[in-house]
């Protein structure tokens, strides 16, 4: 099910009791409320895997990257922000059509012109074949490339997301890079996750897009080798925290259970038969 922001603004808001009772208590308008919420919520994780994932773009750049993948592009505006970079990189956004086609829309409403070296890539992650679309759209396996996955994880069955990776590893030039966020497995135990993520998937089901997958911080090197990318940074929240929110006033902080990974291609050898016993497991 795709969700539009339209749809979403009105569950986000209503969130707030949740998420601050004391301001809800307040009774502040359905503007004020949803600031509220985005602040405290959802902006924090937004901001910061948006900073570190371009930041890692950028020293890839001046190591050769020619091609840049957004999997999950949603409104992603980089290839209208970055046009320094544009000379150096064709973009490819990677997403389900239905979220294309209303951001395509979104673009022609606001009167904006598409780079040329923006290329759209419409995708169904449940059913469709990453390298199979990348290649009819005119990517270069040849090229290296910077892969950037984020808020996706999260919601993918955890063999899609591990076919995902795979799909990379596969199709990419070793040393290519790929930046994605993932939740810790805590999260998904009631004992253990934090009563922030605990509000947050109550959230996420409330507008249709449950959270069905984390990942062992600890075990994610092996898991990620496995599937031919090799694991070169892996933080978690406190380095986040640390990296992004440090010294701020304004409860702006890395969010419970997030982690951000950043791994390279090691090369393409087959990894089926590993696969294929997660699949049927």
């Amino acid at each position: 099910m795709i969700i539009t922001w339209q749809a979403r603004s009105p569950h986000l808001a209503s969130t707030l009791a949740m998420i601050d009772p004391e301001t809800a208590a307040s009774q502040p308008d359905q503007a004020a409320a949803l600031a509220r919420v985005m602040q405290i919520h959802h902006a924090p994780v937004t901001l910061s895997r948006s900073r570190y994932t371009e930041d890692c773009l950028e020293a890839s750049v001046q190591q050769g990257v020619q091609q840049y993948i957004l999997l999950g592009a949603g409104l992603d505006t980089f290839a209208f922000r970055r046009s320094d970079l544009l000379d150096r990189l064709d973009v490819f956004e990677v997403d389900h059509p239905v979220t294309q086609s209303l951001k395509r829309q979104r673009i022609t409403m606001a009167g904006w012109q598409t780079p040329d070296r923006l290329h759209f890539v419409p995708l169904d992650f449940t059913k469709d074949r990453l390298e199979a679309a990348l290649l009819h759209s005119g990517y270069d396996p040849h090229k290296l490339s910077f892969f950037s996955w984020q808020g996706v994880t999260f919601y993918l069955p955890h063999e899609v997301a591990l076919f995902t990776l795979q799909a990379i590893a596969g199709i990419a030039r070793q040393g290519s890079q790929i930046v994605f966020d993932y939740m810790d497995a805590d999260a998904f135990d009631p004992e253990r996750a934090s009563k922030r993520v605990r509000i947050m998937q109550e959230i996420a089901s409330m507008v249709g897009e449950p959270m069905k997958t984390g990942f062992n911080p600890q075990e994610l090197g092996d898991l990620l080798a496995r599937l031919g990318l090799q694991l070169q940074e892996n933080l978690g929240p406190s380095d986040i925290d640390v990296r992004y929110f440090q010294n701020r006033t304004d409860d702006y902080h890395a969010f419970d259970h997030v982690h951000f990974a950043k791994a390279a291609v090691a090369g393409n050898s087959s990894h089926s038969e590993w696969l294929d016993e997660n699949r049927r497991a």
